[in-house]
Formats: C-alpha cells, sequence, structure tokens
C-alpha cells in the first residue's frame, strides 16, 4: 500500500448534484467516509480541494474582475471548501486539520512542511487549503508541490465519470482508448488535458505516481492505496 498519498478533489464534487448549493451535505459525508476509511488503514492522507463551486475563473473574468483578484477569490473558495471537509471528518471522529498558504492564523495554522509532516505522522488528515498562496497557478500545481514538500507516494485524482485517461473524449470520439500507463513527458507530447502541464512537469523527475480514477464508485479509493490496477498511472519521465 502507499504510505502517504495526496488525494486531489475537485471543488464540484462535494456540490453533488448541486440542487443545496456550494455543498451538498450527501456528497461531503460520502467524501468524508472514503477518506476516513483509507486513514484507518494506516496510510497518511492529505487533500487538496478545488473551488470550482464557489467561484470558476471563467465566471469571474466575465464579470470583469481582473485575473490576480479572481484568483485570491478562488483561494479564499478552496480555504471554505477545507473547512467544510475538516470539520465533516472531525464529525466521523476522524481528526483533520485546515492548513492555509495564507496566513489567517486566527483561523488556522500557516502551512509549513514541517507542521504537515508532523500532523500526518499523528495520522491526522491534513487539508491543505488556500492554494499556493500565489495567483497564476491551479489547484493542480499546489497538490502536486504539496506532495513534492510533504514526500508523498502518490497524488489520487479522483475525477466525476472518469475512469481515467482517455487519447480523445470518450464522449465524442468512440475510437478513444484509456490508457493504463502513460509517463509525464507522453502527457505533454498528446497534449492530453489531464493536469495543469505546470503540475505534469514538476512530477517528471519525481517519484511519484499519479492515479487517475472514477471516483464514483466509492471502492476505487481503496483499490488504488492498494496499488490495484485502477484508472490510469501517470508514471515519471
Amino acid at each position: 500500500m502507499y504510505k502517504r498519498i495526496l488525494i486531489k478533489l475537485s471543488g464540484e464534487a462535494l456540490a453533488g448534484n448541486k440542487s443545496n448549493g456550494i455543498l451538498d451535505p450527501e456528497a461531503l459525508l460520502n467524501i468524508s467516509k472514503v477518506i476516513k476509511e483509507i486513514a484507518q488503514t494506516g496510510t497518511e492522507v492529505c487533500v487538496v480541494i478545488g473551488a470550482g463551486n464557489i467561484c470558476r475563473g471563467s465566471i469571474v473574468e466575465k464579470s470583469g474582475i481582473e485575473r490576480v483578484t479572481g484568483d485570491k477569490m478562488g483561494m479564499l473558495g478552496t480555504i471554505i471548501n477545507s473547512f467544510a471537509l475538516a470539520n465533516s471528518l472531525q464529525n466521523l471522529q476522524q481528526n483533520a486539520v485546515v492548513l492555509s498558504a495564507v496566513p489567517m492564523e486566527t483561523f488556522t495554522p500557516t502551512f509549513s512542511e514541517e507542521l504537515a509532516d508532523k500532523y500526518l505522522k499523528e495520522k491526522t488528515v491534513v487539508v491543505f487549503g488556500g492554494g499556493t498562496g500565489k495567483p497564476f497557478f491551479t489547484t493542480d500545481t499546489c497538490a502536486t508541490l504539496r506532495a513534492i514538500q510533504v514526500g508523498c507516494d502518490a497524488i489520487l485524482i479522483a475525477k466525476n465519470g472518469v475512469d481515467g485517461i482517455y487519447s480523445d473524449d470518450p464522449r465524442y470520439n468512440k475510437d478513444a482508448y484509456m490508457f493504463k500507463e502513460i509517463t509525464c513527458s507522453e502527457i505533454i507530447a498528446k497534449d492530453l488535458k489531464v493536469m495543469d502541464l505546470t503540475a505534469v512537469e514538476m512530477l517528471k523527475d519525481q517519484n511519484i505516481d499519479v492515479r487517475v480514477f472514477n471516483m464514483q464508485n466509492p471502492d476505487n479509493f481503496l483499490k488504488v492505496v492498494r496499488k490495484e490496477d485502477v484508472g490510469t498511472t501517470i508514471k515519471r519521465g
């Protein structure tokens, strides 16, 4: 099994069918249960969540808001989602903490590698909020950076309704096929829209598996943690 993992979730994953606004209680509870189950196996877990359920870049741009301000709004959105997830985990009797890239000591500690490592070794789920703390960087880049900084063995990218990485969009191309394994360089060469290319470049020389899989089957999380053949694995190189 992987010893230490980072789970990358989209903000939309917490919104469910969006009938309840930005956070769906059932979706939040289901994700929390899965994370607790992983933590109970002994694997150390950290999480990065996007903010698409709260603030999407395309919407901000159409509103006439400049990019830097929009990115700051997105960072704050990730903080909201991080608190929601951490609190949900705590309600399940699973220790969890939010570490923010943006100093906000009244609410939660600021991220440092040493503090994150301490919590993870104590089997506390660490939720990284605030992105990288800088504009112009996606949560994909944040997830990759944090995984490198705290020494994760794998990044789990949980997709909604997608089984892995395909050669083309399978919704429109019936000949599209799924890769079981692919390298970072191949993703760049094929221009596959899986992660932000900055994140892929960062992973080229790292011994970190990136596992892309369908989160609609909750069992897939544990299967991936156990290194079973689920979804697509992105390798270094």
